[in-house]
């Protein structure tokens, strides 16, 4: 169940609504990188310590795609440097951070710079980053006194029933667990291709590739990340050329490929970028392409990896 109270929490005054809600005022829909800026991350600190809150869960964590629908250019790093590594150790769904850290979080997506997260406390506490610089801050508390901190700082709290941000559990796509039997059906497939490709998306939009054989299986699974979303494929396919020449037109596709060191990429491309996708693998070892469309999207399994105890939590 979601916190008994939220509320959304904007720079927009409730004067200049109209009948609809929608506002008409002069604020910019981007943030300051400023004072402002600062006033919302101070509301969220306010409404945490009124809940007793010092460290949230990050849920559902994301990076920029293929398209980027920010209303700022994305950044390197998504706007998580100083916070995780360059491999986002650390930046997955169910891992807690401090308070501070979750609001540089806040901060990051205030300023569109790529990474997007739920920021929660199961039912006690959460932090949701919409559209336009709007927040969304739920408590099993009223936090009257960080309402009135709010205002203070400048700000319009408005109470909501819900935050439009909550997840819907039962909408999740993916409900197998990567376990133990779902390990037994990618032995039996090794079996009879002997080596097959796997995609581990440790966070939204993005993701590590391995070739899988049965001599290198335990080793994979030994380095996944937790609760990744596991993808199983047919192997690549050692004839490039007759990969790139089956390439459909006037749509885009994945393309994976293995170079002479083993390494594995993906790109997302369309026919405006075959030639110069051809020449850059030129010498690559294997290759194939991989459908876009959720209508063609057949892999051979998949399934999201449990926490230790067995449980699936991550939502997929």
């Amino acid at each position: 169940m979601p916190p008994a109270f939220v509320h959304r929490i904007t720079k927009y005054d409730t004067a200049d609504r109209d009948e609809h809600g929608h506002y008409t005022g002069a604020e910019d829909a981007v943030s300051d990188h400023g004072p402002v800026e600062a006033a919302y991350l101070a509301a969220i600190a306010a409404f945490a310590e009124a809940s007793d809150i010092d460290r949230l869960e990050i849920r559902e964590p994301a990076v920029t795609g293929f398209v980027h629908f920010g209303v700022e250019p994305p950044v390197e790093g998504h706007g998580l440097g100083g916070l995780f590594t360059p491999d986002l150790t650390g930046y997955h769904d169910g891992a807690e951070v401090s308070l501070p850290v979750a609001l540089e979080l806040v901060r990051a997506m205030l300023r569109d710079q790529g990474a997007w997260c739920r920021l929660e406390l199961g039912d006690l506490f959460t932090v949701h980053v919409g559209w336009d610089q709007y927040v969304y801050v739920g408590s099993d508390r009223l936090c009257a006194d960080a309402v009135a901190r709010a205002r203070e700082l400048g700000l319009f709290p408005e109470p909501l029933s819900a935050s439009p941000y909550a997840a819907e559990v039962d909408d999740a796509e993916v409900t197998e667990p990567a376990d133990e039997h779902f390990w037994i059906r990618v032995h039996t497939a090794l079996a009879s291709r002997h080596a097959l490709l796997l995609e581990e998306s440790y966070v939204r939009n993005a993701a590590r590739w391995h070739r899988i054989t049965p001599a290198n299986l335990d080793s994979v699974r030994a380095g996944l990340g937790p609760r990744a979303l596991l993808t199983v494929w047919p192997g690549l396919t050692p004839d490039v050329g007759a990969v790139l020449a089956a390439l459909p037109q006037e749509e885009s596709i994945g393309f994976v490929w293995e170079a002479q060191d083993g390494t594995i990429s993906h790109a997302i491309v369309d026919y405006t970028d075959y030639q110069e996708l051809s020449a850059h693998v030129a010498d690559a070892r294997a290759a194939c392409a991989l459908p876009l469309s959720l209508a063609e999207h057949h892999p051979l399994l998949c399934a999201a990896l449990p926490d230790s105890d067995g449980v699936l939590r991550a939502r997929w």
